[in-house]
């Protein structure tokens, strides 16, 4: 290996070292006698500055020795790690980033000196520290691979030695060197096995374990592999798409082999894309810390998740976003010290960052303790700067109002500072997040504090999606903005209404906004069924609204393509694909519609409105939507709709079973309880088992929130949902079954799923015995 290709290896390793070292030291500063923090600091600063001697990169070795007699001396105990002193080391820090920048771009280490820093660092102690010569013990792994990769003399006989060769150890002696260190990884400049002289062989002639289980690859070849798959998921959705129906096709078997295959692949390769979110996060300590001592106050980082993963791509477009909401909550949010205590609160302000799983989303929130949002300084400043009127403002919810704070040009910052008070920061933000298919929430209290939840997709590049079907044209709708379908007509319990022109859905005595895809998208305004509409009922953040569609084909994953620059301009769309009979299907962005609801406001949505009916016509039966489900060997089942909170399937192997023999599943972030439908039903072997998710809210006290807690039924198929007018011919006696009746001449048993949960929930702490309330759509 060349010099040069040794110093772009050494590059990536001292970057990764580097990551997570300003963390590191801000952690100190809380924590000063943590030994075993200043040790793996100094372990880093001492590798370097080694390893930059050897390829003879003097001024950046000069620099990390400074910084390192700083720390030795820390480590020795003759040096407090104060405020002052975690200052000029977090500096020492910046130069060594700026060198290695230099060296990247130039290959040199270019003509900025830094004799002035150095000083300050040899002023931390009495006198410099004298160079540490390297124990005969000490491990240079990042040295060796480095030396043993760079062309020189034939050391073969050197591996087959029991014991290191004096020849090979004295030139090495001279380079400055560190005992182990975690924070530090091996190099990968040369994929080389650990040489047998590195390590004593034990008694009985058994070698050593590598314990190097891993490789680096380039990002390049990930995405060309993950391209490679993605047409193969395109191909596998072909063939699926031209077999289906034929049962007796001899190729029905090895397809379905192929596709498992291909899911397999599909998800060990999106495995590979995966990274903790706390790479994002790496940054912000120091920042925190930096603009706590620019703004005189006195800030505390708390963040919990981060070992949350999600897609590589993602992970890249929020890094910006978040970091500029965790510098607004500090300059924002937080107040000075002695208006904080003022105010009865710590001097201390808190800002918080906590991620986790909900559904196919990860959910960030940002959360501080500060003054909160005004919601009439809000007001004032929309109607100045011309974003609404005082009638426009009128009744809106405090939710709609501090959306404001998203628009371009929006501030409430008395004064503008060099952190912020634009007002563009926000905007960006949100277009941001909104790129990526997430959305914004924000909720706060005056006085109290903010918290905005940001909720985005795993991944980019391979989702679900529901295929739907408007003016002879097929569209993809995201399955991750998906909550329900519902049938709207004159007959059936879900109706069109009207309100101040604009139509709403009335479900459950719920309003929600509607959008009719023919008029937004401009296709052919001729309807196919006036007296029966399907509605998409989609979610993005907390906010819900309606779709209205032809018909609905099928569910079918898609891989993602970029909108042409040529329609860029449309915010209706988010991407292309190509659907399994080959031909172009645009994917609707659901943040884009909802943009173009216009002055109605979504919240309006979950409270019970008043409103004449587009369709006056006074039903005569009532109408019913039942879920048809079977359970074993008996009658089929069924299910009332409305009492259904989702449709779910799980992987059978993400079931466990508790000690007391409770099913029990992730779901949303904690564990979902699973309660058999009836005896005869029971968990699948293998594959995906359906599941029928109720919400039981409870509060542990008379005047404590609802807590939502989900359970689900297990039933041990889905067999379809239908519209029945509501007549029970055979009242049951028995606890769990309403009574039966007779549906597409078959006779049916509709269950009371209410009774079977409670009965089954006897002893479960979670939830206490109330009676169940049923929601959908969370207020």
């Amino acid at each position: 290996m060349a010099m040069d290709e040794c110093i772009s290896e050494f590059l990536v390793e001292a970057a990764e070292a580097l990551a997570g070292l300003d963390n590191d030291i801000v952690k100190l500063e809380g924590e000063p006698e943590n030994a075993q923090l200043i040790g793996g600091i100094f372990r880093t600063f001492h590798t370097i500055k080694g390893t930059s001697g050897f390829l003879g990169l003097s001024h950046l070795g000069s620099v990390c020795h400074a910084g390192e007699n700083a720390l030795g001396k820390m480590r020795e105990g003759s040096l407090h790690p104060s405020p002052q002193i975690i200052s000029v080391i977090l500096k020492c820090v910046d130069a060594i980033k700026g060198i290695l920048t230099t060296i990247e771009a130039t290959g040199d280490e270019g003509t900025l000196q830094h004799e002035a820093l150095i000083a300050e660092l040899n002023a931390l102690h009495e006198r410099p520290a004298a160079v540490e010569m390297m124990s005969a013990d000490g491990d240079s792994a990042m040295l060796q691979a480095l030396f043993d990769a760079t062309p020189g003399p034939d050391l073969s006989d050197r591996k087959r030695s029991a014991a290191p060769s004096e020849e090979v150890r004295a030139p090495l002696a001279l380079v400055q060197t560190a005992p182990p260190s975690e924070s530090v990884k091996p190099s990968a400049a040369a994929p080389i096995e650990p040489s047998r002289d590195s390590a004593v062989v034990k008694e009985g002639g058994k070698e050593p374990v590598p314990t190097n289980h891993t490789i680096r690859v380039g990002i390049d070849l990930l995405e060309g592999l993950m391209t490679t798959v993605s047409e193969l998921v395109l191909s596998r959705n072909q063939l699926l798409q031209l077999l289906r129906g034929e049962t007796e096709s001899p190729f029905a078997g090895p397809l379905q082999r192929l596709s498992m295959i291909t899911s397999e692949l599909q998800e060990s390769v999106m495995k590979t894309r995966m990274q903790p979110i706390g790479n994002a996060w790496q940054a912000l300590p120091r920042i925190i810390r930096d603009l706590g001592r620019e703004l005189g106050k006195k800030i505390e980082l708390v963040m919990d998740g981060a070992e949350t993963e999600l897609d590589r791509q993602v992970l890249e477009l929020i890094k910006d976003p978040l970091t500029h909401m965790v510098r607004n909550a500090a300059d924002h949010g937080l107040e000075m010290p002695d208006v904080r205590v003022a105010a009865g609160k710590s001097a201390t302000g808190w800002v918080q960052l906590r991620a986790f799983h909900e559904g196919g989303h990860i959910v960030i929130q940002i959360t501080d303790d500060g003054r909160g949002l005004d919601p009439a300084k809000i007001r004032r400043k929309a109607v100045d700067t011309g974003l609404a009127t005082e009638a426009e403002l009128v009744g809106m919810s405090d939710a709609n109002l501090f959306r404001f704070i998203l628009r371009p040009g929006f501030s409430t910052a008395a004064a503008v500072t060099a952190i912020s008070g634009r007002g563009v920061g926000m905007d960006v933000v949100r277009t941001n997040i909104e790129r990526i298919g997430g959305a914004i929430d924000i909720e706060s209290q005056l006085n109290h504090g903010t918290v905005f939840t940001i909720k985005i997709p795993l991944t980019l590049a391979i989702v679900p999606a529901l295929i739907v079907g408007c003016a002879g044209e097929r569209f993809a709708i995201p399955q991750i903005s998906v909550v329900e379908l519902v049938r709207a007509s004159r007959s059936g319990e879900h109706r069109i209404e009207r309100i101040c022109d604009s139509t709403v859905l009335r479900l459950r005595d719920r309003l929600l906004p509607l959008i009719d895809l023919r008029i937004t998208l401009g296709l052919d305004s001729a309807v196919a069924d006036e007296g029966e509409r399907l509605i998409i009922v989609t979610q993005v953040g907390s906010w819900f609204f309606g779709i209205v569609v032809d018909r609905v084909h099928d569910t079918e994953e898609i891989v993602v393509k970029p909108v042409s620059p040529l329609l860029k301009s449309l915010t209706a769309y988010s991407g292309n694909t190509i659907l399994g009979d080959g031909s172009i299907c645009m994917i609707i962005d659901p943040n884009g519609l909802m943009s173009q609801l216009g002055r109605i406001e979504t919240a309006a949505g979950r409270q019970p409105i008043e409103a004449a009916s587009v369709d006056q016509e006074q039903e005569t039966e009532a109408s019913q939507q039942l879920v048809l489900v079977k359970c074993g060997s008996g009658l089929r089942k069924a299910i009332p709709l409305d009492q259904i909170a989702r449709l779910e399937d799980f992987e059978v192997s993400n079931v466990r079973r508790s000690e007391d023999g409770r099913l029990l599943v992730p779901y949303r972030g904690s564990l979902m309880l699973l309660v058999p439908a009836t005896p005869a039903v029971d968990l699948q072997e293998s594959g995906r088992q359906p599941v029928l998710v109720f919400t039981a809210n409870s509060g542990v006290a008379d005047n404590a929130p609802a807590q939502t807690r989900h359970v689900g039924l297990l039933v041990d198929s889905i067999v379809d949902i239908i519209s029945h007018t509501t007549r029970i011919d055979i009242v049951s006696d028995h606890p769990d079954v309403t009574g039966a009746t007779i549906i597409d001449g078959e006779p049916t048993e509709i269950i009371d799923p209410a009774n079977i949960i409670r009965r089954d929930l006897v002893g479960w702490p979670t939830i206490s015995e109330v009676p169940m309330t049923i929601e959908r759509i969370a207020a």
